[in-house]
């Protein structure tokens, strides 16, 4: 199976999402197809060998939309006649993610349309060359359009064509609106002068010139500003599927069918000209600030893309004759290639993942992890494509490179949850579905009573053309995806990632939040504090012999040891039979004396639950040594040789600095606070107690921190968020409603979480919980309106409330509807977390 991404635009509502859905998942091939309106993509997975992402983009383009491909040009030496040609096109639309290809033979020129992404110009070349011709080199970079560049450009394009749109429609509709507003309170005389006095009345013959007028006045708005709603409208109608543009095209096309009846019969009703073109006119008003607003919407992640730069400084041999020399070369990113030597000078980004092998200077990673202040870097330390270099020259060598790189997967997730539907967007899709069909209901009902109760036809049209255009299912539509959007976009410059729509809908229902706490709540970086020996063992010997046994282990505590040991300058004998045993310690023999006489020990390192199976003893005066340990919150490392307790080894491990206030933070918004931990009771206690912790679990096995988070899910306080490193917490994160990873930059593995925090920092677990809420607050609050406005006005405008400027007044209702729910969903981008 593959899966692609394809940019999407003409949506206008919910509706036109469920259509594209519904055309994709008949495609033969694929297995799913998910549309997000905001966004303006569709994820799309499918068979490759039942279909192929040109015949994707030909049923989106059937339904009546559009994909927007990046396109480029190249040259293409070898061609020799028509055949070549024909060649050279089929196996370049056989390339995943091209969709046309056609060459002329005359200029020997390729023009590609695909999808960035999802195929790739050096692809394309490299096909060409296969066939056994030829691409000049200086043009395979010509053109590296990104898929949000795309995107970009064919939104700025929409913007512009509505924009156009808007104009024409208010050029001509405001005199309209004003022509027949000053002839309905007998104004033309006193605007105009006594010769415009015989045309004044409706009843009197000279209306006609009027209407004519009105007529020319909308004509040009029904063509040039209705088209698109026309166009896009009986494609619908098409489809089975009717949307927004049909409700406006009727009502327009209605208002406007009806005046120039009445215009053409002679008759004397009362035209409504002025009424079809503002109708246009307004929602065209709100559909470019909308289209404005969407975009604003989606600016986080283009300042994500923005980071990444064109070129680098790559460092490169001069010649065969001077290989000891380098010279900086100007680079494409595409070029860069693992191991390459970067130079990046101050005020320029680091182009790729890497690790500095000359130089000092000081790098601003807060694009990447939100932190702002600057990190001094030097030689041994890593970079990340995206940050920017403030002060001297770095030299790096790249080690992650192009979709590779921390930057390039954190837009990569972004983009992805962006586009993911949340569970509570199920609801306002299912009534999107059938919104259309029963506001065309309520239209059809609304003519047919009026006129059975007033048999006034001319209320009745105006009444049921108010109906059509006051409903709004774009409100309803957007009311999710644009908050989901603005709220992810958020998250990622606070360095908060989150998996997907459904973990930040979840994370707003947190109530329990268990932490893990070495490495979480700590920092990390245990110390030995103590060494106590049993017996006639001197302490030194107890540390090297315990440095000796946890040599091979990966254990924190273990590499504190053995650092210790090594730092002290005590000899670490060899050891042989290693067993790690999770959460209990570990095992080994060891060889003391020469190899003639050597005497072999077993050799036990871990705590009381490993002595217990060990089957060592712990005499009484042992006992108090820890606990006197224990008491001062220390981890205990019991040493045992041959069955028999020799010593214990205190390590403290230093408390994150904000972890206090992370935890007050989040019992200050009611949410319950837990810490599961291997170490012993009483050093657990000790820490919970500093911190203010609510409940500790202490000695669990990792295997078993699950368990414990699923107890903690029974107990009724909402949903349970388990916060830890991401890697040795997984089956606990796993069991969690929200699993949490706490990382830094680069070093964090960013899928491993429904949430990401980038930055090594207890706050964002704050952050990410008062962020998802506030953006749930904004979708109940849009699809509140969405609903309200519906179920209010729709009545109103069938009752005939608004008179004969209903429609008018409904095009404005309408219009201000959707940016009611982007303005809205904007507002999160202000907000303070």
């Amino acid at each position: 199976m593959s899966a692609i991404e394809l940019p999407i635009t003409g949506m206008t509502c919910a509706n036109c999402a469920n259509t594209i859905e519904r055309v994709l998942r008949k495609t033969p091939g694929v297995t799913d197809a998910s549309v997000n309106l905001a966004g303006e993509r569709a994820s799309v997975t499918f068979d490759p060998a039942q279909t192929s992402a040109a015949q994707l983009i030909e049923r989106v383009r059937a339904a009546g939309y559009d994909v927007p491909l990046a396109r480029v040009e190249l040259p293409v030496v070898g061609m020799t006649c028509a055949n070549c040609a024909h060649t050279i096109e089929r196996i370049v639309k056989q390339l995943p993610g091209v969709a046309e290809a056609s060459v002329n033979l005359a200029s020997e020129r390729l023009s590609v349309g695909y999808l960035p992404g999802a195929a790739s110009i050096a692809e394309v070349v490299a096909a060409i060359r296969r066939a056994g011709y030829d691409v000049p080199t200086q043009a395979t970079t010509a053109d590296r359009a990104s898929p949000s560049e795309v995107v970009r450009t064919a939104h700025r394009a929409e913007i512009a064509d509505r924009r156009r749109r808007m104009v024409v429609g208010l050029i001509f509709a405001l005199p309209a609106f004003t022509l027949s507003m000053s002839r309905d309170l007998g104004l033309l005389a006193a605007l105009f002068g006594p010769h415009f006095a015989p045309m004044a009345g409706h009843r009197m013959p000279e209306h006609i010139a009027v209407d004519w007028i009105l007529f020319a006045l909308t004509l040009p708005v029904q063509v040039y500003t209705g088209w698109p709603y026309y166009r896009h409208g009986y494609r619908a109608l098409r489809n089975g599927a009717p949307n927004m543009d049909v409700l406006i095209a009727l009502g327009s096309s209605v208002a406007f069918g009806y005046s120039a009846l009445v215009l053409l019969g002679g008759g004397d009703g009362h035209v409504y000209f002025e009424t079809a073109a503002m109708i246009l006119a307004l929602i065209s008003v709100g559909k470019y600030l909308e289209a404005r607003a969407k975009g604003r919407a989606g600016a986080a992640i283009e300042r994500l893309i923005g980071l990444t730069p064109k070129t680098a400084r790559v460092l490169r041999r001069r010649d065969s004759a001077q290989n000891d020399t380098y010279e900086e070369i100007e680079t494409p990113i595409e070029h860069i290639a693992i191991g390459d030597v970067i130079v990046a000078r101050p005020g320029e980004r680091i182009a790729a993942d890497g690790v500095v092998v000359a130089g000092r200077s000081a790098v601003d990673e807060s694009p990447i992890t939100g932190e702002s202040v600057p990190r001094d870097k030097q030689p041994g330390d890593p970079v990340t494509a995206g940050t920017l270099n403030k002060e001297g020259v770095l030299r790096y060598e790249a080690a992650r490179v192009g979709k590779d790189t921390t930057l390039a997967q954190v837009i990569r997730l972004v983009e992805q949850a962006q586009g993911s539907k949340a569970p509570i967007q199920t609801l306002a899709d299912r009534i999107s579905a059938v919104f259309v069909p029963t506001v065309l209901a309520i239209a059809v009902l609304t003519l047919a009573a009026w006129l059975l109760l007033s048999s006034d036809f001319e209320r009745a049209v105006i009444n049921a053309v108010a109906v059509l255009v006051i409903a709004c299912p774009c409100a309803l539509g957007l009311a999710t995806p644009t908050a989901i959007m603005v709220g992810m976009g958020k998250g990622a410059e606070l360095g908060i990632l989150f998996r997907n729509s459904a973990a930040l809908e979840q994370a707003a229902r947190v109530g329990v939040v268990a932490f893990d706490k070495t490495g979480t709540l700590t920092q990390g970086k245990p110390a030995v504090t103590e060494v106590l020996s049993f017996g006639d063992v001197k302490a030194e010997s107890v540390l090297a012999l315990a440095a000796s046994a946890e040599w091979n282990s990966e254990h924190p505590l273990a590499r504190t040891v053995v650092e210790t040991a090594e730092a002290r300058r005590l000899p670490i004998a060899p050891v042989g039979r290693f067993q790690a045993l999770p959460g209990r310690g570990v095992t080994a023999t060891t060889t003391n004396g020469s190899a003639s006489g050597a005497a072999q020990h077993l050799v036990a390192v871990g705590n009381l639950k490993l002595m217990q199976t060990q089957g060592v003893a712990v005499d009484a005066q042992a006992s108090q040594g820890i606990a006197q340990l224990q008491a001062k919150g220390r981890t205990v490392m019991l040493v045992a040789m041959d069955g028999r307790l020799i010593g214990a080894i205190g390590l403290m491990d230093t408390l994150r600095p904000e972890a206090q206030a992370c935890i007050a933070e989040l019992k200050r918004r009611g949410i319950f606070t837990a810490m599961l931990t291997g170490d012993n009771a009483r050093a657990a206690q000790a820490v919970a107690h500093d911190l203010g912790v609510d409940e500790v679990v202490a000695e669990v096995l990792p295997a078993d921190k699950a368990t414990q988070v699923a107890a903690l899910q029974t107990s009724g306080r909402g949903a349970v968020a388990m916060v830890g490193d991401g890697i040795n917490d997984a089956p606990a994160l796993a069991q969690a409603d929200i699993g949490i990873a706490i990382g830094a930059g680069a070093d964090v593995a960013i899928e491993a979480a429904d949430i990401t925090l980038m930055r090594s920092d207890l706050r964002g677990v704050v952050q990410a919980i008062d962020l998802a809420r506030l953006t749930a607050r904004g979708i109940r609050q849009n699809l509140f309106w969405a609903f309200f406005y519906n179920a209010l006005l729709i009545p109103a405008a069938a009752l005939g409330i608004f008179q004969q400027y209903g429609p008018i007044l409904a095009a404005g209702a309408m219009a201000f509807s959707s940016l009611f729910v982007i303005g809205n969903s904007l507002r999160l981008r202000r907000a303070r977390v």
